[in-house]
């Protein structure tokens, strides 16, 4: 049976670091809150002077292409992800990210489209592209995502006022690319991706231009996004998928698991509702929260990337990704990693 394959990972981090004491001490309002504590974002990356959207998600693609036996010429697809998609000063919808980075790359022939989903957009491109590989519309192919997101932070230092501001979760973001190459395979690879969305929640995290000045914002009610209702959005929809499968969270032997980095304690608690609903203890956990921070679509593939250059994770590891977006936006992916260089 085809599948997909993941040949190549590729991150990049901007150099300059920012510690949540040093983000925190620029408040205009005294902090009513130990942000590194309630979060677990100690640090995060935040873009130069020279950096935007667009050049970080360019360093993460040169990334994985140097880390692949493949040129990109030899890409058949490129599909962009970012939800920041800046280049200097401007927004762009058009022309396509995708589009700019395919001839930026040099891969000339790759169709191109730019995929858009919160903070599950790099999933959505890998669900999208393994699905191409799969009905064998294309053998190859680049997701891709810059994310140049710290200006929400920028925005909440300057506006936040009150004790429970919607801008707070503003505070935990980081800047970040990240680069997946997927090719098609008969041997271990991708083993199932499935999200779903439940637009319930949609109105509880929202990006939009600031309604007090001229900066952008995300207005994030953090006392609903976080309940256990939300939560078993991940654990009711993979119980069912094993169910039909005839297979277990236990059964499936899972080495690992990444969460989107978006609340140490948050997480905690989904793994004990986890824990509780599939009766079954989690695997263990791959993180970069306390030094990266929520880096939005890259999350996922910043700590696997993380976890191969520092050799946490062997050849052969099965890993759960589940992400956490706006939308909202639930799901898995599961991923038996080959021999990865990075």
């Amino acid at each position: 049976m085809v599948r997909s394959t993941i040949e190549a990972i590729g991150a990049y981090l901007p150099s300059r670091e920012l510690t949540t004491t040093e983000l925190m001490s620029g408040l205009a309002v005294e902090a009513p809150l130990d942000l590194e504590k309630v979060s677990g974002v100690r640090a995060r990356r935040v873009r130069g002077e020279d950096e935007d959207s667009f050049t970080i998600a360019l360093a993460a693609a040169r990334t994985a292409l140097d880390n692949s036996r493949y040129e990109a010429a030899d890409l058949d697809v490129v599909i962009s992800c970012s939800i920041t998609r800046t280049r200097g000063t401007d927004f762009c919808l058009e022309p396509s990210f995708a589009l700019m980075l395919r001839n930026t790359l040099g891969a000339t022939r790759a169709i191109h489209f730019d995929v858009s989903n919160a903070c599950a957009g790099m999933l959505t491109g890998v669900l999208v592209l393994d699905r191409m590989i799969r009905s064998g519309a294309v053998k190859r192919g680049l997701v891709v995502s810059g994310e140049c997101i710290t200006p929400i932070s920028d925005t909440a230092v300057r506006e936040i006022s009150e004790k429970y501001d919607p801008q707070f979760a503003s505070l935990t973001v980081g800047d970040a690319g990240a680069a997946v190459l997927l090719e098609a395979t008969d041997g271990p690879g991708l083993d199932y991706v499935e999200l779903n969305t439940s637009a319930a929640y949609a109105k509880l995290c929202l990006g939009m231009p600031s309604d007090r000045s001229a900066g952008v914002a995300l207005y994030t009610d953090n006392r609903a996004m976080h309940n256990e209702s939300r939560y078993l959005l991940w654990t009711s929809r993979q119980q069912r998928f094993l169910t039909e499968r005839d297979s277990s969270f236990a059964a499936e032997g899972y080495d690992y698991l990444i969460h989107h980095q978006f609340s140490g304690p948050a997480v905690e608690l989904i793994d004990k509702i986890a824990e509780r609903e599939f009766d079954s203890v989690m695997p263990p956990k791959l993180a970069v929260l306390d030094k990266y921070g929520n880096t939005a679509s890259t999350s996922h593939f910043v700590v696997l990337h993380d976890a191969l250059r520092d050799g946490r994770i062997a050849p052969g590891s099965k890993v759960l990704l589940v992400p956490a977006a706006s939308g909202v936006v639930a799901g898995f992916l599961s991923v038996t990693l080959g021999d990865l260089r990075v």
